[in-house]
């Protein structure tokens, strides 16, 4: 089966082909655009400017992967469905490219289109939606919602095959499928949330922040410390050099609901102690950022780590699945690693190049759900606060 995946939840444009047979994955085509570069200057996502970018980015990125999978095949130009003029009345910028292009395209071979619907920035999501509706009309060729969350997830079962054998292609993967029960992290900018999952496609969601997610906790420990967005990588970055050389921060910080019973995460009071720590501090040296960013990274550690620990624990987890961007932090992801040795179960840690958001990720969980597909015809709702657990 072959899956053309669309995702544009916050502030990366990104499209994939890719071939599912049974476990086998080969990635026929992979494209993304960050904006990361245009929102910096704002410290975060801006959604208008967002949505803006995904409406130029889009068909380029369609172009590059039919392109590169070999399924860009012109034909005469065709007049345009009035249904395919309607969806894409609100996205005026991306219907003055995109028309022109399908009208000159073959159909390609393509099983089914899934694309983010939720959650994520609404706006964002549905210029994603859009554009998928739109192939899916113009092709015939079915479209599933999918979530984002999911996706997450199901990347981090990936296992690289030219690992095991030199002689297969980069491209090629086995998905992996988890020992039950299993224990889902899901940590990035938007979400701190710990999933079971009785069996596949059940999700219950045990724990999660109650305000800022670990990812938005560190922008925002960032920009207290003067270092350039995104935060997490320069916190990192900091941290790594105070632990070469032994630096320590001014103060401790707390370890938020370290100790509460349950399996909640809350850290927006970590942000508020750095913010009040540098008040402190009549020189922020380089120094003393490297020290505060290693006390900050340890302390958000401590608390993931020990919120996990208790849900494997009281759920008896077999697996361990980490997905989302924070898990590229080198720090939490060892951790991480040796809670799952010291539990004596199997962790599923994504590549880094796969744990931020991608189209690769949608494709998998447009596969998991095929048994959903419907037609362009058939609305989509953009949901930017969509659950895991509402996916079944």
């Amino acid at each position: 089966m072959k899956i053309l995946s669309i995702e544009t939840s916050c502030d990366e444009t990104a499209l994939s082909i890719v071939e599912v047979n049974g476990s086998m994955v080969t990635f026929l085509a992979n494209a993304l655009i960050s904006q990361v570069d245009i929102h910096s200057a704002y410290g975060g996502v801006f959604p208008v400017l967002a949505k803006r970018e995904h409406q130029k980015n889009l068909t380029p990125l369609l172009k590059q992967v039919l392109t590169q999978a070999g399924m860009n095949v012109p034909k005469p130009p065709s007049p345009t469905n009035e249904d395919i003029v309607a969806i894409l009345a609100k996205e005026k910028e991306l219907a003055g490219d995109l028309l022109p292009f399908l009208a000159s395209l073959q159909t390609p071979p393509i099983d089914i289109i899934s694309v983010t619907y939720g959650p994520g920035l609404e706006p964002a999501l549905w210029v994603g939606i859009n554009c998928a509706r739109t192939l899916s009309l113009a092709w015939n060729i079915p479209i599933v919602p999918s979530n984002h969350m999911e996706g997450h997830i199901l990347i981090s079962l990936l296992g690289q095959e030219k690992e095991k054998n030199a002689s297969v292609p980069a491209t090629r993967y086995t998905l992996h499928t988890p020992t039950y029960p299993a224990l889902a992290l899901l940590i990035s900018g938007g979400h701190t949330e710990l999933v079971h999952m009785e069996k596949e496609k059940s999700y219950s969601v045990v724990g999660q922040t109650l305000d800022d997610a670990v990812g938005e906790c560190f922008d925002k420990i960032a920009r207290t410390l003067s270092l350039p967005y995104p935060g997490g990588p320069e916190i990192s970055r900091l941290a790594d050099i105070a632990r070469t050389n032994n630096t320590h921060s001014p103060e401790k910080l707390p370890r938020p609901m370290l100790h509460s019973g349950n399996l909640d995460f809350s850290f927006s009071g970590l942000k508020t102690a750095v913010l009040y720590l540098t008040q402190k501090i009549s020189t922020l040296t380089e120094e003393v950022k490297q020290g505060i960013a290693r006390e900050a990274e340890e302390a958000i550690t401590d608390v993931i780590i020990a919120k996990t620990r208790k849900a494997i624990e009281t759920y008896g987890s077999e697996t361990l699945i980490i997905g989302g961007g924070v898990i590229a932090n080198a720090h939490l992801r060892e951790a991480l690693t040796k809670l799952a040795q010291e539990k004596n179960i199997t962790a599923h840690i994504p590549l880094i190049s796969h744990s931020t958001d991608n189209a690769l990720m949608i494709a998998l969980a447009g596969y998991l759900n095929r048994d959903k597909a419907q037609t362009g015809n058939t609305p989509i709702q953009a949901q930017g606060n969509l659950r895991i657990d509402t996916t079944a």
